[in-house]
């Protein structure tokens, strides 16, 4: 059979390298850009793409959410969430004392402002940490990367110092994109939505919210994403327990489908990290109950005589 060709913001040794190498049975594809990933999948170029969504320090990742929200009409099948440890990287020989530039993507050099003040040195912005190691690599200046020790190994840099983010809770949350097909419902899952309202006016974010709230449904994220279309126009993008194969979500998406000017189903999956298995088992086990307990109440229907 086949492997998937998942495409990854490259070149090799970058994160996405590093969350990519995670997924089984899949052959990884090195892009240049998040457009041009997104794009890839959009016209079949690739089965999926791998890209960074959202960083515990740094926040959305604005070239996937639009991408996503406004270019591409893709879902999201799978996340992964893996933690961010940054390394500042320099060919052998080279001191820190040495280094006149440091070089790295722009969420990177974001996540170590605590080094660049200490060392006092010009930031230049690539378009991956993988490149800006590439980049070190091969130039014969004194320049440095802030990457991962898995870029250091391809291309042959040492580390002058390690972990040099400004918060050791770092982590980046990837999302595998697809085409068409939405990933089945574990128990224990995610759906993600944009919501684009017919007008601003009073209340209108407070009818979006209030059908989740009065389905008991648990928001996990909300976001404000500008719509492109003019200062003061905004589309709100929605993360939520559950999946759409369950009906109370179904229900909730045809309400507001309905009353709203649309709404674009970016996907549900399985939520990861820390418990995320034993939740899904605790579902299973409390539907299993609740199933059993309404089929003992059915049993005690009276039958026509």
């Amino acid at each position: 059979m086949a492997k998937k060709r998942v495409g990854y913001l490259g070149p090799e040794g970058s994160f996405s390298h590093e969350a990519v190498r995670t997924l089984d049975g899949v052959e990884p594809v090195a892009s240049p850009s998040l457009g041009d990933l997104l794009s890839e999948v959009a016209s079949g170029g690739l089965d999926q793409a791998l890209v960074p969504l959202e960083n515990a320090l740094e926040g959305t990742v604005s070239a996937t959410i639009d991408g996503l929200v406004f270019d591409h009409e893709l879902v999201i099948v799978r996340e992964i969430v893996l933690p961010i440890h940054l390394h500042l990287l320099a060919r052998p020989g080279v001191q820190i004392a040495d280094v006149t530039s440091i070089r790295s993507y722009v969420h990177a050099l974001a996540q170590v402002r605590r080094l660049l003040r200490r060392l006092g040195v010009e930031a230049e912005q690539t378009t991956s940490t993988s490149q800006a190691a590439r980049d070190v690599a091969q130039s014969p200046e004194p320049w440095a990367a802030i990457g991962s020790r898995l870029a250091g190994e391809l291309f042959g840099l040492e580390v002058l110092e390690e972990d040099v983010e400004d918060h050791p809770e770092n982590a980046t949350r990837f999302v595998v994109v697809g085409r068409e097909q939405v990933a089945a419902p574990t128990g224990h899952d995610r759906t993600s939505i944009v919501c684009f309202q017919d007008a601003d006016r009073p209340g209108s974010l407070y009818g979006i919210l209030g059908r989740f709230a009065a389905r008991d449904i648990n928001l996990t994220k909300l976001e404000s994403r500008p719509t492109k279309r003019g200062l003061g126009d905004y589309c709100f993008v929605i993360e939520f327990e559950g999946h759409v194969a369950d009906d109370v979500v179904a229900d909730c998406l045809v309400d507001l489908q309905a009353h709203l000017a649309r709404v674009k189903f970016l996907g549900s999956y399985p939520v990861v990290g820390a418990g995320a298995v034993d939740r899904r088992a605790e579902v299973a086990d409390a539907r299993a109950s609740a199933a059993s307990w309404m089929g003992e109440i059915r049993a005690r229907i009276l039958r026509d005589a």
